[in-house]
């Protein structure tokens, strides 16, 4: 009886020939696990095609609302943005989608697991980071670094494919490496090489060129609980219709594109375009929500813990102690995140524009211009006084150390007692 082995099988031209190939150079009984994350794909061809190619067995799994509600909305809830830019839509897909492939393996008994990530890429850290935290006695097999696979180019996997009567959709040379789902779509590759190259409009898959953005204003509003976006407009939704419908309005819009350098986990920088219409708009309302509802120091510490999250996320370090204690940090921020968010939508931005909350720590009693009855004006002139005092402080014991100078240019050395400068 031959060994199982579990493969992340997306149905295009590399993981199509890993399955002959790992029958051939491993005697393995491949079990073939595509994982439905909201990308565009006939998943039915993609369970016919493993079989056909010599897959055991297959399984077509349906992963986009879990995804949305153990890995994006948590992501959401930190303000997770990787260097400022990237918001981590491939990043957060790849430990679910490991865990699945834990879950099948060992289901199935197998005791091994193969992916078709390069040896230069992220992904490939991901998986497998994923998978030892997960069950460390699972042993990976990643083909592009196994010395049995000696392929070097796409068009020798093309001629295997041939020669092995395993179905190709199209044999031209792909123009970008795409990764999508229902957060996001990656693009790399091409002319996006050269970072001196102005990325081209066909580019785009979710949105459009701003240039092609209707003239007319959009207003959504957004409901959150704790944290957590829960209706359009006033009507509740699931999260995957929720975010299907906000990528639709981002996309129509043209909202979401960013064209960016970036740094890899594994040393080297990368040029990638990423479209992400309905998170953009999520990532601005909910940041506006936070700024009504949380005070001063959480918010500038939650900052802090943010770039961590974005950082522990893109490394592929998800299922681990300190992500865990980061989230409940995070969830405990959260706890009165609860309100509306009116945005504008208008030409590749998406802007808040009106916020309310039960919650708001934002008093228009306090805080108006006008006259009122809650603020005495005079109580300032005390606290910047005690605020300033180190800086007063500092400033007088500059004047006694320097001194000052008489009309006839000699130094005059004079001792300032602070109660010469009260005012």
């Amino acid at each position: 009886m031959n060994e199982k082995v579990v493969l992340a099988y997306s149905g295009g031209l590399d993981t199509s020939v890993v399955i002959p190939w790992l029958k051939e150079n491993y005697c393995f009984d491949v079990i073939a696990v595509c994982c439905d994350a909201g990308q565009n794909e006939d998943f039915d061809a993609i369970d016919k095609k493993a079989i056909a190619t010599g897959a055991a067995k297959s399984y077509i799994l349906d992963i986009k609302e879990e995804f949305i509600t153990d890995y994006i909305w948590p992501t959401l809830k930190a303000g997770a943005i990787y260097e400022n830019s990237y918001m981590l839509g491939t990043s957060m897909a790849r430990p679910l989608m490991a865990k699945k492939l834990v879950e099948i393996a060992q289901q199935e008994g197998a005791y091994y697991i193969c992916h078709g990530c390069t040896g230069k890429g992220n992904d490939q850290v991901r998986f497998e980071t994923s998978i030892k935290a997960l069950d460390p006695s699972i042993k990976i097999i990643a083909p592009w670094r196994d010395d049995k696979w000696t392929f070097k180019s796409r068009e020798e996997l093309i001629e295997y494919s041939k020669a092995h009567n395993i179905p190709i959709a199209q044999t031209t040379e792909k123009i970008y490496s795409r990764d999508e789902n229902i957060w996001h779509i990656s693009h790399e590759g091409g002319n996006l090489e050269s970072p001196w190259n102005i990325h081209n409009d066909d580019i785009h898959v979710l949105s459009m060129p701003i240039e092609q953005a209707p003239d007319e204003v959009t207003f959504v509003d957004i409901d959150f609980e704790q944290g957590i976006p829960v209706a359009i407009d006033g009507e509740k939704m699931g999260p995957v219709q929720l975010l299907k419908k906000l990528n639709a309005l981002g996309s129509a819009n043209a909202i979401g594109t960013i064209d960016i350098i970036e740094n890899r986990l594994v040393g080297m920088k990368s040029r990638g375009v990423y479209e992400t219409p309905g998170g953009t708009i999520l990532y601005n309302a909910h940041m506006a929500l936070e700024k009504l509802i949380l005070d001063r120091d959480t918010m500038q510490y939650k900052n802090i813990v943010s770039q961590k999250f974005a950082q522990l996320c893109y490394d592929g370090l998800w299922f681990t102690p300190l992500m865990s204690a980061i989230n409940a940090f995070v969830d405990s921020t959260q706890e009165f995140v609860t309100g509306t968010v009116k945005m504008k939508l208008y030409k590749g931005n998406a802007i808040a524009v009106a916020s309310k909350s039960d919650y708001s720590l934002y008093s228009e009693e306090f805080a108006t211009f006008s006259k009122d009855e809650v603020y005495t004006q005079s109580d300032a002139t005390g606290f910047i006084n005690l605020f300033s005092l180190p800086l007063k402080i500092r400033a007088i014991q500059k004047l006694n150390r320097e001194g000052g100078h008489r009309q006839d240019g000699s130094l005059e050395r004079k001792v300032y007692k602070a109660s010469e400068f009260v005012e």
